[in-house]
C-alpha cells in the first residue's frame, strides 16, 4: 500500500512488481474547491535520464552534482506539475533512483527555482533489455537489445516513473507488461516480405512470448480528493530502427491502440493485466493518458493515423498544448521541418533536422470526464532566459520537452 515516510527513511512497499511509496512533509496538493472540484496539473516528460549501463543512473543521482539531472529537475520545478510521468528514467528496484532524484534534485531549488515535493512515486519493471532468448530481429543470432522483449542494453533501460503530490492507490494499480501482442484482436503483426505468408515475421514459437509493450503499460489510480484519476502511462517504441517488415512501426501503432481500446466500452474485453484481471476502464472512471507516444499526427515515420486512434477517440479530449519556442525552432532549423504538414506550435521533440525533423511526440490526453483549464509545452524561445534549460543540440536536458495540462476533476 502507499505510505508516507520521512525523507531519510528506507522503507519501501512492493506492489504488483512495482513500488509506490510516499515520503516528505505535508502534501502540497490542493484541497477540493467549494464546488467539490480539484484543479491539478498533469505532465509528461521524456527527460532522457537513461544511462548506458546498469547502475549508472543510481550512481549519477547519488550526489546532487549531475548537471543533466539538475537541469531536468529545474524544468520540472518551473512547470511544477502535481503528477508527472518520467519517460527514459531507467528502472531501478525499490525506488532507489526515484528517491535519489527526489531527494538530491527536486527537493533542492535548481537555478533559482523553488524546490518541489512529490510525496508519492511509482516505479515498476520494464520489458526493455529483458532477453527473450529468441531471434526476434531475424538476423541469424540471438543477442543484443533487438532480441529483448523491448529494446535495451540492460534490464530496465529507458524505464518509467510516476511522481505525484496526491496519494497513489497502489492496491489497484494495474500493469500490462506481460500482455502478448498476438492477443490483441486484429493486431498489426509484422510480415516477412521474403515469404508469401502474411504476418509471419515472428514464428509461432516467438508469438507465444512476444509482448505488446516495449516498456510497459500502467494504469495508476491517483486519489484526488474523493475522486480517483486513472493515470494511463506508457512509452511506445519508436517506429524506426527496423526494416521493410516495419515491426517497430506496427508495434508503436498497437501500443497506442491499447489505450484507445482500454478506455472504449465494447473494445477492451480482450485486455488482461499482469494479475489476470480482464477488463478495461468503466465509462464513469476519469483518466488521463500520458507518455512519449513516438507518433505525430501528420509527420514522421509512424504508421498512418497511429496517434489518431487517441486523438479521434470520443472518450478523449486533446488540449493541443503549444509553445512559441517550437515555432521558432522549426523556422530556425529548417530542413525536414520546412516540409512538415503539421503546425510546429504543437511540436514537443527537437529531432534531427534532416529527418524526421521536430515532431509532436509527447501527449497528455484527459478523458471527457475532466475539464481542461489550460495546457502548454515547456519550450521557451531563445530570448527567454529559461531557454538555457532546453537549448540546442547537444541538449543540456533532453531532446523532448515537458508537456502539461491543467485539469479540473471532481474532488
Amino acid at each position: 500500500m502507499s505510505t508516507r515516510r520521512p525523507f531519510t527513511a528506507a522503507a519501501t512497499a512492493a506492489v504488483l512488481g512495482g513500488l509506490a511509496v510516499g515520503f516528505g512533509g505535508a502534501p502540497a496538493a490542493a484541497e477540493p474547491n467549494k464546488d467539490h472540484t480539484v484543479d491539478l496539473r498533469v505532465a509528461t516528460y521524456n527527460l532522457s535520464l537513461n544511462r548506458a549501463s546498469a547502475g549508472e543512473l543510481e550512481a549519477d543521482l547519488g550526489t546532487p552534482n549531475d548537471q543533466q539531472a539538475r537541469t531536468v529537475a529545474e524544468v520540472i520545478q518551473r512547470a511544477n506539475p502535481d503528477v508527472v510521468l518520467l519517460n527514459e528514467f531507467d528502472y531501478v528496484p525499490n525506488l532507489r533512483a526515484a528517491d535519489l532524484f527526489r531527494g538530491n534534485y527536486l527537493a533542492i531549488g535548481q537555478g533559482g527555482a523553488d524546490p518541489v515535493d512529490y510525496p508519492y512515486a511509482y516505479v515498476a519493471p520494464s520489458n526493455t533489455g529483458i532477453p527473450s532468448g529468441l531471434d526476434l530481429n531475424n538476423n541469424g543470432q540471438v543477442a543484443g537489445g533487438d532480441d529483448a522483449f523491448g529494446f535495451g542494453a540492460f534490464d530496465g533501460q529507458y524505464g518509467m516513473a510516476i511522481l505525484s503530490k496526491y496519494p497513489i492507490d497502489t492496491e489497484n494499480v494495474r500493469t500490462f507488461q506481460n500482455f502478448l501482442w498476438k492477443d490483441m484482436p486484429g493486431a498489426l503483426l509484422p510480415d516477412n516480405p521474403a515469404t508469401p505468408e502474411p504476418a509471419d515475421w515472428f514464428s509461432p514459437e516467438e508469438l507465444e512470448v512476444v509482448r505488446l509493450s516495449s516498456k510497459s503499460h500502467w494504469d495508476v489510480p491517483v486519489k484526488v480528493g474523493r475522486e480517483t484519476l486513472h493515470v494511463l502511462a506508457s512509452h511506445p517504441t519508436p517506429p524506426t530502427f527496423d526494416g521493410p517488415e516495419d515491426r517497430n512501426g506496427r508495434r508503436n501503432h498497437d501500443e497506442i491502440r491499447f489505450w484507445a481500446d482500454y478506455v472504449t466500452p465494447g473494445k477492451s474485453a480482450y485486455i488482461v493485466d499482469d494479475k489476470g484481471t480482464r477488463r478495461g476502464l468503466l465509462p464513469s472512471e476519469p483518466f488521463v493518458i500520458v507518455g512519449d507516444q513516438n507518433a505525430d499526427p501528420l509527420d514522421g515515420d509512424s504508421v498512418d493515423a497511429a496517434i489518431n486512434q487517441l486523438l479521434d477517440s470520443r472518450q478523449i479530449t486533446d488540449p493541443l498544448p503549444a509553445s512559441d519556442g517550437a515555432v521558432e525552432a522549426a523556422a530556425l532549423q529548417g530542413g525536414a521541418n520546412a516540409a512538415h504538414e503539421g503546425d510546429p506550435r504543437y511540436d514537443t521533440a527537437d529531432f534531427a533536422d534532416g529527418a524526421p525533423g521536430n515532431l509532436r511526440a509527447d501527449y497528455v490526453l484527459p478523458s471527457r470526464k475532466t475539464t481542461v483549464l489550460g495546457s502548454g509545452v515547456f519550450w521557451p524561445t531563445q530570448a527567454d532566459p529559461l531557454s538555457r534549460l532546453t537549448g540546442v543540440f547537444p541538449f543540456p536536458s533532453s531532446d523532448h520537452r515537458l508537456v502539461w495540462v491543467h485539469l479540473q476533476v471532481r474532488g
